[in-house]
């Protein structure tokens, strides 16, 4: 027996519950199927909880828009749902003068992306606001912040459910079949449902998915590649009261300084290209290479005070030593089949974009 359902988000990530929301409340019957246990096990809990302000991406890319869309879009969803956050600011910092080009370069950046309230630090002025810190100059983005993601996912869920919409945990879906204008869809109970519209929001899993949706074309499909980043907690008291980021490296953004709603600070992540996206096990000799990194901006780092924390994966769609990949978000228009829509490589900025992407996807579906 097949049952007939409007929408399906397979996925109950941060960014596939946002997508649900922004449907349910444009009036579509929605069900999230979630693989796990539980709502956001994966690369929505294993992050930095970083609300980002999109001064880092290429300019006219989703990620640059979606970011500084998504940006304004969170803080003000945050404050008008009562979910934890903050917005502390980020300092990212040039500690040799070779750097200070690329903080100009950022800045430049940033404002081409429509950011335009970073301001450029000297030496002196960036130890007054930090007296820990070590550099030679810095860039302060006052809307850079952080958010308790576990409550803006739980949030995001309770949205869902008051506008009729459901979720169904330990429900992994073994394949799918394009069928005329619908998708048919099979759990790996046996369930079959027949959706208008099919949401593949699985994240670390979204192109293993796709490829087992018979009727899509494989050319479709990107390669999934994952990169694991490694946290380390601080021991003790954190002397910052922002955001500390290097400048940026090639597969991601440094081992860069964070703190929790608490206080607490944490350190990573750095990137270790993995082929088994469940391998979010901390290596403690990982942190030799934290404390050389640290201590480029901050010098006074005690030995022993980092210790392992947790590890998160990265759906990566460009592999190792490859330019790293726009957010892909693949329509009907781009793979021609009816209804479905592929969320591949929502990687960072993905959590502060997650609201942004669902006002994509449903004008996507529309349109359909």
């Amino acid at each position: 027996m097949t049952d007939d359902v409007d929408c399906v988000v397979v996925g109950a990530g941060v960014v596939g519950l946002a997508v649900a929301r922004a449907l349910a409340l444009a009036g579509r019957e929605v069900l999230v199927m979630e693989a796990c246990h539980s709502i956001g096990t994966q690369t929505s809990s294993r992050n930095s909880e970083v609300i980002h302000a999109g001064m880092y991406y290429p300019t006219g890319s989703l990620k640059a828009q979606l970011c500084v869309r998504g940006n304004a879009m969170l803080y003000d969803y945050c404050g008008l749902r009562g979910v934890a956050h903050r917005r502390c600011g980020k300092f990212i910092v040039a500690t040799t003068v070779d750097q200070l080009g690329q903080l100009h370069a950022i800045q430049a950046r940033a404002l081409a992306n429509g950011v335009n309230d970073l301001v450029l630090l000297d030496r002196d002025q960036a130890r007054a606001a930090e007296p820990a810190l070590q550099c030679v100059g810095a860039l302060h983005s006052p809307s850079t912040g952080i958010v308790d993601s576990h409550g803006l996912m739980l949030s995001l869920l309770a949205d869902v459910e008051h506008a009729g919409g459901t979720l169904a945990l330990n429900s992994p879906l073994a394949l799918a079949e394009i069928d005329g204008n619908a998708i048919e869809l099979v759990a790996d109970d046996g369930t079959r449902l027949r959706a208008a519209s099919v949401v593949n929001a699985a994240g670390l899993q979204a192109p293993a998915l796709a490829a087992r949706f018979a009727g899509l074309d494989a050319r479709h499909v990107p390669t999934a590649y994952f990169a694991k980043g490694n946290y380390f907690t601080l021991a003790g008291r954190s002397p910052f009261s922002h955001l500390i980021y290097p400048v940026p490296e090639a597969a991601g953004l440094g081992v860069h300084l964070t703190l929790d709603l608490g206080g607490q600070a944490r350190f990573g992540p750095d990137v270790q290209w993995v082929d088994n996206p469940d391998d979010t096990q901390v290596q403690p000799e990982r942190g030799d290479a934290f404390y050389a990194a640290v201590r480029k901006y901050w010098p006074a780092l005690p030995d022993g005070a980092l210790q392992p924390a947790y590890a998160g994966i990265r759906p990566k769609i460009s592999g190792p030593g490859d330019p790293a990949r726009d957010f892909c978000i693949q329509g009907p228009q781009e793979h021609g089949v009816a209804g479905l829509v592929n969320l591949f490589g929502i990687e960072s900025p993905g959590l502060t974009s997650c609201l942004a992407i669902a006002e994509v996807v449903t004008e996507m579906l529309s349109n359909k």
